[in-house]
């Protein structure tokens, strides 16, 4: 199920950032014309310290912010399948790849905004008490000025506040939802959302109703500081094109969440 054709123009203004994940291999060029953010894989999924460097200038050239995407070490399975991995152990993890990329933002002198993380570990720490700890742990022992991205009433967005960092929670435009407000699987049916317009109303109800329709048709509430696509979905930049002009023309400011606070 997809969300309803609403017209927003009327609306008060809004603000929101749009981020896509990069340096996997998709049309990062494409993407970059349409985003406010973008994640890079710091070289557990994928990248390497080449693509990093070359993601980064494409971003630092169109003025679009960085965020640092952690993953598993695990690129036979595109860091999408769970590690069993002790907390100490996804701490350092975490801190060594975000390390990496901030000292090669920092070399293009410039510096990272924040931190998402990728497949299995994005929902472990969403999950899991003790890896949301160890991964707010590694971001702040980079740097107190991340933010800290994660789904909206995430563990790691709580351990992240309780240890003093900015957090966002963030929405997916290119993704099903299932009733529960998780993510459908990806290779259930309803998993993705590749068509473009779909997309555009999916960011739309989440801006303005905060709210998203499940798969099975129900409403979920769902309130994000940031919107999120993939740029291995199907179509990737004709959806993120489709996005920011839809979010555009409804008044809505697209912007990275660089210097943001959330709302009291």
């Amino acid at each position: 199920m997809t969300e309803p054709v609403v017209d927003y123009r009327s609306q008060p203004r809004h603000y929101v950032d749009l981020n896509f994940d990069g340096g996997e291999g998709g049309d990062d060029a494409a993407l970059m014309r349409s985003v406010s953010t973008v994640n890079i894989a710091c070289g557990g999924h994928a990248g390497d310290a080449d693509s990093m460097r070359r993601v980064v200038r494409l971003a630092l050239a169109r003025g679009v912010a960085i965020h640092a995407h952690p993953s598993y070490e695990d690129p036979a399975n595109f860091g999408r399948t769970a590690v069993a991995l002790a907390p100490d152990e996804i701490e350092a993890l975490v801190k060594e790849q975000v390390e990496t990329l901030r000292n090669i933002v920092r070399g293009e002198e410039s510096d990272l905004t924040g931190v998402k993380l990728h497949g299995a570990i994005y929902h472990a720490a969403a999950e899991n008490e003790a890896v949301a700890s160890a991964v707010a742990r590694a971001v702040r022992a980079v740097s107190r000025a991340l933010v800290l991205v994660s789904s909206p009433g995430s563990k790691l967005l709580e351990a992240g506040r309780a240890l003093g960092l900015t957090v966002a929670a963030e929405g997916f435009v290119d993704r099903g939802y299932e009733a529960d407000g998780s993510l459908v699987p990806r290779g259930a049916p309803g998993a993705l959302v590749e068509d473009p317009e779909a997309a555009a109303r999916r960011a739309l109800g989440i801006v303005f109703e905060r709210k998203v329709i499940a798969r099975d048709g129900q409403a979920v509430s769902l309130s994000a500081d940031t919107l999120c696509l993939h740029g291995d979905t199907p179509n990737a930049p004709a959806i993120a094109a489709a996005v920011r002009v839809a979010l555009i023309e409804a008044n809505v400011v697209v912007r990275s969440l660089k210097g943001w606070r959330p709302a009291a």
